[in-house]
């Protein structure tokens, strides 16, 4: 797996680069095999004292992304690395129980992993159903709708291309825009 590596007001030393490779490096075991363009996305950020770490590993036909805020960047990837610990074994249940077919996701992820227990199985239960309009907007407004309802999301139909969009409110105040890569 290769590793791109960078840091906001934070200098990546040597030692914590090599932390994070070998601590993210534990992911591999996970995998039957990886792609040689397998990546792991790895952005540390400082601010106001809390160390940030975000890691994103786009594997074929799932995108794995954790992030973890500590007062130490080396306990910040510690548990970074357990979430997507975690994030992988859900995965590999689910596909063990829904994909069955060959050239799914099932080839993605290693069959055992020794020293590893499987993840029991995630019941996903839906406790509410909303139906509505899609009323066409612009992201903007879309934004103040989101504001107006206290909410931190909001599904629309772009009034620039016609496609359904989401709009969310970011951990750090700011707003973001889903759209669909058609």
């Amino acid at each position: 797996m290769k590793y791109t590596i960078r840091g906001e007001n934070v200098e990546v030393t040597p030692a914590l680069k090599e932390h994070v490779e070998k601590k993210v490096g534990r992911l591999e075991r996970y995998f039957d095999d990886i792609p040689p363009t397998m990546e792991a996305i790895v952005t540390m950020q400082v601010l106001r004292g809390e160390h940030t770490i975000e890691v994103t590993i786009p594997a074929p036909g799932v995108i794995l992304r954790a992030e973890e805020t500590r007062d130490d960047m080396y306990a910040a990837t510690d548990l970074v690395v357990e979430k997507l610990e975690r994030q992988i074994r859900k995965h590999k249940t689910k596909v063990n129980r829904k994909f069955r077919q060959d050239g799914s996701l099932k080839q993605l992820f290693a069959e055992h992993v020794e020293g590893v227990e499987a993840e029991d199985e995630v019941n996903i239960e839906i406790v509410r159903n909303k139906r509505f309009d899609l009323k066409p907007m612009d992201v903007e407004e879309a934004a103040m709708q989101m504001d107006m309802l206290g909410h931190n999301f909001f599904v629309f139909t772009n009034a620039d291309n016609n496609h359904v969009s989401v709009v969310y409110k970011r951990r750090d105040g700011r707003y973001g825009l889903i759209e669909p890569d058609l």
